[in-house]
């Protein structure tokens, strides 16, 4: 997966990239709260990498070892629980901006 130097991506050039249906990604932003593009002034969808990383780790839950949408949802929520992961790490920032702000 070559995604160059680009920040943003729309919803097009995602589909391309992963191989995914833009419609199926749009379902997927209802079923998987990680995936939540932001939306540009136009109100189009604007991907990041880390969106395409979880575009990727979804696909490979559902199509490639055959789990559910509840399976798919447990497996990225274990994955953003790890040590490191970048939920974990933004919560840490959170909590010391909050202890700083105090």
């Amino acid at each position: 997966m070559n995604t160059g130097n680009k920040q943003y991506y729309t919803i097009g050039e995602i589909s391309e990239i992963t191989g995914i249906k833009q419609s199926v990604l749009r379902f997927w932003e209802d079923q998987f709260p990680e995936l939540s593009p932001i939306k540009n002034k136009f109100g189009h969808r604007v991907y990041t990498h880390n969106d395409i990383q979880i575009i990727t780790t979804i696909k490979k839950s559902l199509y490639d070892d055959g789990m559910t949408i509840k399976g798919a949802i447990k497996q990225l929520h274990k994955h953003n629980d790890k040590p490191g992961s970048l939920r974990n790490e933004l919560t840490e920032i959170l909590i010391l901006l909050r202890s700083l702000k105090q």
